[in-house]
């Protein structure tokens, strides 16, 4: 492939936004590609995608270039060699060799650390939590994420979905076990077809998608989602409950509870309620009132390390265990919502045991026989999609 100047140059923009500013991957990415509307779909998935990769591989690519950590010119012509790819005779890549970059990238295939491109301190938190499967799990962490839909079934089945984004030049796959996803064969931009716009889908993860599924409910129900920012997974329970009952969608901001509005709009979604968490006393308020609640709780978000890679770089062991005291609050707190007989899903998009069945181990202790665990999943990396865990309890 022929190497343009200006493509490159934003690559260049968005690391230094992602790392020097502190910015999100995706935020980056989406205002940069806002910003040249000109370029083809050629040149924006070659930005996207390679911004991406050398997130991804950020501490590899220092590793191997002996570059500085802001040097991402060189760490662009490290990605450049490493792809196959043939580097431009720029001033920026002087001094990058080929054959040396091999050398150091097979030294540094020996320390796992460096190959998996992660902070010290996250390789030994994951190998203290997660044990013998870290290696594995943190390989596949590494993956690229697939772009999968959760088909809108108060609008289209997803047979009817598949045959109307085959007409609109979008190819997918129906995997095994998921009731309501479709795989996309390859990447490509689909909130510009004309089914997102008139909302027969979403774009969630298919481990994503079994969370309102293991809540178990049916239409009629008062259902609480009681963390649901900006509410993929509230519209699927708006779904699962056929339009019937009642969904009340709670978070502590509200810009949140106002894009999903809009997307509950969108989807034809009628029996939803956004409410705001003011304080204590809004929680206090529904004592009592629910058929379910789900609590799909702030965590480290390590399960979906494969499409936030620059997560890694941003978090911290002091983050980590300040969104464990959070999770425990949330639990803790919030199950004052549930009915007695009613059943609550505790969720996290985490791998880490300390996180998920060690924060219901301690729930359960601490309320005495007032729950009960009735079952619990984790979604690994290694299976393919996103890294989940969801706990059934039922309130007696």
């Amino acid at each position: 492939m022929r190497l343009h100047r200006s493509t490159s140059e934003a690559v260049i923009q968005a690391l230094d936004m992602i790392f020097t500013e502190g910015r999100y991957a995706d935020k980056v990415i989406e205002k940069i590609l806002k910003q040249n509307p000109k370029w083809g779909a050629r040149d924006r998935r070659f930005i996207a995608e390679t911004t991406y990769d050398i997130v991804r591989w950020y501490r590899l690519l220092c590793e191997v270039t002996g570059a500085n950590s802001d040097d991402f010119w060189k760490l662009l012509g490290g990605w450049l060699i490493m792809s196959d790819i043939e580097l431009p005779d720029w001033n920026e890549f002087e001094g990058l060799s080929r054959g040396a970059l091999k050398k150091t990238y097979d030294a540094a295939q020996r320390v796992r650390k460096v190959r998996e491109s992660v902070p010290d301190w996250l390789d030994a938190l994951g190998e203290t939590e997660v044990g013998a499967h870290w290696e594995k799990e943190l390989q596949s962490l590494n993956e690229e994420a697939p772009v999968v839909l959760r088909v809108n079934t108060l609008k289209i089945s997803r047979r009817e979905l598949k045959q109307r984004l085959e007409e609109e030049g979008v190819a997918t796959e129906v995997p095994a076990d998921f009731a309501d996803a479709l795989v996309l064969e390859e990447r490509q931009n689909v909130f510009s077809t004309p089914s997102f716009k008139e909302g027969l889908f979403e774009v969630q993860d298919a481990a994503s998608q079994c969370i309102a599924p293991f809540l178990d409910i049916e239409p009629g129900m008062r259902v609480i989602d009681a963390c649901a920012g900006a509410g993929g997974k509230t519209l699927h329970l708006a779904a699962l409950a056929k339009n019937k009952g009642r969904i009340i969608a709670m978070d502590v901001e509200q810009w949140k509870l106002d894009e999903l509005q809009k997307r509950a709009r969108r989807a034809g979604v009628s029996n939803l309620e956004p409410r705001l968490i003011e304080s204590s006393k809004s929680i206090k308020r529904l004592e009592k009132s629910a058929d379910r609640v789900l609590l799909d709780v702030p965590c480290s978000g390590l399960g979906v390390l494969k499409r936030n890679p620059d997560a890694k770089w941003k978090l911290s062991p002091e983050f980590i265990q300040q969104v464990r005291e959070l999770q425990h609050n949330i639990l803790s707190d919030y199950g004052v919502m549930l009915k007695p007989g009613g059943l609550m899903v505790y969720s996290t998009c985490s791998i880490l045991p300390s996180e998920n069945e060690g924060q219901v181990r301690r729930f359960l202790e601490e309320k005495q026989g007032e729950y009960e665990l009735v079952k619990e999943r984790h979604m690994w990396p290694s299976e393919g999609y996103d890294g989940f865990y969801m706990a059934l309890l039922k309130k007696k």
